[in-house]
């Protein structure tokens, strides 16, 4: 759908098998959910063509976890709104959604140590070598050479929207407008597909999204306003790389301590 997923497994012991089905998998999710494949099912589904009972069982999930967040953001996120056609659109969503459950399939073959990147939407476990946490680099939105931040970690799941490279595509489904006061919005936690989502949505809410995902339990934010400002959770601060943190220390974190 547009990205390029990778995936860097530190598990000597399993066999190729199990990349090739994960990626074989990854097609499969194109195929169903991509809005640039003329005969997808979420393209069939949204011309009228098909209806929800003809498209794979999938479609249905990621559909019924799109009205949750559709419900959580008051409808600032919302499948049925992104594209200017009006047809439904879950790409705010399945992205992360597809990532987290190729992390599942892994761990399922035995899987402890691998790090996923879907177009910069990240899920590590364990570690790339004894001793060592993943190093997950944040873009920064201006200089695409630099990065923004590092984080350090051994289970996560990081994704982080902005218009640096797409432009004005991330809208506030409620109005069609899209919001300029923030450069990039990471979101950090559990689950991908809700980092996705909430990246997505949070971008769209602007300056108050930043404040709606430190509300969101197990969920932290950082983002970089239009004024080249950093905003970021207590909880965001504990993750980054001890580097990071010497540098933030001298920051004011402009949201408030979560009680």
């Amino acid at each position: 759908m547009g990205t390029v997923i990778s995936i860097d497994l530190r598990d000597a012991h399993l066999h190729d098998g199990v990349l090739d089905e994960a990626f074989a998998w990854l097609r499969q999710v194109e195929q169903r959910f991509s809005p640039f494949i003329a005969d997808s099912d979420i393209s069939r589904l949204g011309r009228g063509e098909w209806t929800l009972e003809q498209c794979h069982p999938d479609v249905a999930v990621v559909l019924s976890l799109c009205e949750d967040l559709r419900q959580a953001t008051n409808g600032v996120f919302n499948a049925w709104g992104w594209r200017a056609d009006g047809r439904v659109d879950p790409s705010g969503l399945v992205k992360g959604w597809a990532g987290e459950h190729v992390a599942e399939m892994l761990e399922r073959a035995g899987a402890a140590n691998f790090c996923i990147n879907a177009g910069g939407d990240v899920i590590v476990r364990g570690a790339p070598e004894p001793g060592r946490a993943w190093r997950i680099g944040i873009r920064h939105p201006i200089h695409a050479a630099a990065q923004a931040a590092v984080l350090e970690t051994h289970q996560l799941a990081v994704a982080t929207s902005g218009g640096y490279e797409r432009g004005d595509h991330i809208i506030d489904a409620r109005g069609g407008a899209p919001s300029r006061s923030l450069l990039s919005l990471t979101v950090a936690g559990p689950s991908l597909t809700l980092a996705d989502a909430y990246a997505t949505a949070g971008f769209a809410m602007g300056m108050a999204g930043v404040e709606w995902i430190a509300a969101q339990p197990g969920y932290e934010p950082y983002a970089v306003t239009a004024e080249g400002r950093v905003r970021y959770s207590d909880g965001f601060g504990v993750l980054l790389a001890k580097e990071e943190r010497e540098v933030s220390a001298t920051m004011e974190s402009a949201l408030p301590r979560r009680r």
